[in-house]
């Protein structure tokens, strides 16, 4: 695994270095028109959007400080850039709101690769692999399949990854923000079931251990998790300088560790 990603490393490297020699040869004009890594050197700062109530994916500890995986890679990232990560928190589907208004220069909050971001957004090389996991309230026998769900009330923030899939198997979705919110809707019946990230769930029984919901079915193939940006020339050499960072930290075993640190395995190799 370790080779693969030397040898992806070794690529973007030079991808990146071609990028960067291309904007040597240009003229005196198109040089005073600064690209979006260019602006973020710059400004000396990444500005990075994030729900901050999502753990451990981006969640404030007990002192108040914003922490989380999500956290920690933009921290790294932004370093690898030479620059200060700057966390923007919001609601999910205001981050894409502010993104596309360029109030962001990208979201990194476990966000899914899906053919219909792909269609809007360019993305880096994905940090994270995760499944999708179907939960439901523990004395519920009616819903043991994805297949399940037609008909059915799902509570999901519109726009997720999980509200799609749940619309996909036929089931109506309840909008909520955050993951303690979805769970509440299905233990108090206001909602049959919610689609999250299979280690979120690991994760809120670690701190609610006597939770009365169950995991009934997950995901076949793993989902790619990666970074979001604007499609446009613009983002080209930024999105080249994450993609050389994510490969860097995934080579010196930097994102392993911290999905140790964060989800008690590893969620950085496919």
């Amino acid at each position: 695994m370790k080779k693969r990603f030397m040898g992806l490393l070794m690529a973007f490297t030079l991808a990146n270095s071609m990028i960067m020699l291309t904007g040597c040869g240009q003229t005196a004009q198109e040089a005073g028109d600064m690209d979006h890594l260019a602006r973020v050197k710059s400004a000396g700062k990444l500005i990075i959007a994030m729900e901050g109530q999502w753990a451990p994916w981006t969640y404030h500890d007990e002192s108040g400080e914003l922490v989380g995986y999500d956290t920690e890679v933009g921290k790294a990232i932004a370093d690898k850039l030479g620059v200060e990560a700057e966390f923007v928190e919001g609601e999910w589907d205001g981050l894409f709101t502010g993104l596309d208004g360029g109030r962001y220069d990208c979201i990194i909050n476990g966000v899914e690769i899906t053919p219909e971001r792909m269609e809007k957004y360019d993305f880096t090389t994905p940090y994270g692999y995760i499944k999708t996991a179907l939960v439901v309230a523990e004395d519920n026998t009616e819903i043991t399949t994805f297949e399940d769900l037609n008909g059915k009330v799902t509570s999901n923030s519109l726009g997720s990854t999980y509200a799609d899939l749940a619309e996909k198997y036929g089931a109506s979705v309840k909008n909520v923000d955050t993951l303690s919110e979805t769970i509440d809707m299905v233990l108090s019946g206001r909602a049959d079931a919610t689609l999250n990230a299979e280690l979120s769930f690991y994760d809120y029984l670690t701190e609610h251990p006597d939770a009365p919901f169950k995991i009934v079915a997950l995901t076949e193939d793993a989902s790619e998790v990666s970074i979001p940006l604007v499609k446009g020339a613009d983002n080209d050499t930024l999105r080249a300088a994450i993609d050389q960072a994510i490969l860097e930290l995934a080579v010196d075993g930097v994102l392993t560790d911290l999905s140790q640190k964060y989800f008690g395995t590893d969620i950085a190799q496919h």
